[in-house]
């Protein structure tokens, strides 16, 4: 008998293949529109994320900000005011922040800005369908402002990361930490292909709303 891994692994493959085949005219016009409309590369550049067992890597993403903004957050004294906003909320994006180009919020909208991700399915290093990846100091910080959320890091940690999943279907930003970590921990948990697909079919109506975005 194939095991779940196995075959997660394989829809993996065959379902980015040929997303990407569907996707290619959306990414042509966004990585276009990207161009044309701000200054800087047209694929984000973010720190690494935190991967499966703690493996940091890489995503690809369209950019839908300034260049440097993840830094320039921390560093830059007119952003400090969100900066603290984001610290002492629960969320992971902000809202209105101001470092979002105005192509990127409709980019953000509509999940688009994540189709690149698929790449990231083809390496190995995300699936479909998964916890989202999140930066380490976004760990470290959240682990802190929710106290004895640790053990459910760990869970989440089991499992690769994905473009879609379980929280991102369920409410996308509108999520805090502490709800979106359990949920994250409970699909490592559960490991299971009904669930999966649940999230796959769940996951177009939500790109095409963009309910719950930031």
């Amino acid at each position: 008998m194939i095991s779940y891994e196995t075959t997660k692994r394989i829809i993996d493959i065959f379902g980015s293949i040929i997303l990407i085949i569907i996707f290619l005219p959306v990414i042509v016009v966004a990585a276009i529109a990207i161009k044309f409309t701000s200054k800087g590369p047209v694929l984000a550049d973010t720190p690494q994320r935190v991967g499966k067992d703690g493996k940091p890597f890489y995503t690809y993403k369209f950019r839908t900000m300034i260049v440097n903004a993840h830094d320039l957050l921390k560093t830059d004294p007119k952003f400090k005011k969100i900066y603290r906003e984001l610290l002492n909320s629960g969320n992971y994006k902000l809202k209105n922040d101001p470092r979002v180009t105005p192509i990127g919020k409709i980019l953000r909208k509509h999940s688009i800005d994540e189709v690149p991700q698929l790449i990231n399915v083809l390496k190995g290093e995300m699936s479909l369908v998964g916890p989202r990846p999140y930066y380490a100091d976004e760990l470290e910080v959240q682990q802190k402002k929710y106290p004895g959320t640790d053990k459910y890091v760990k869970q989440m940690l089991a499992a690769k990361p994905g473009i879609t999943g379980f929280w991102q279907v369920s409410g996308r930003s509108d999520v805090n930490f502490d709800k979106r970590i359990r949920m994250d921990a409970y699909y490592a948990r559960k490991k299971s292909l009904i669930l999966d697909i649940l999230i796959l079919l769940k996951t177009p109506w939500v790109m095409i709303s963009g309910k719950g975005a930031a």
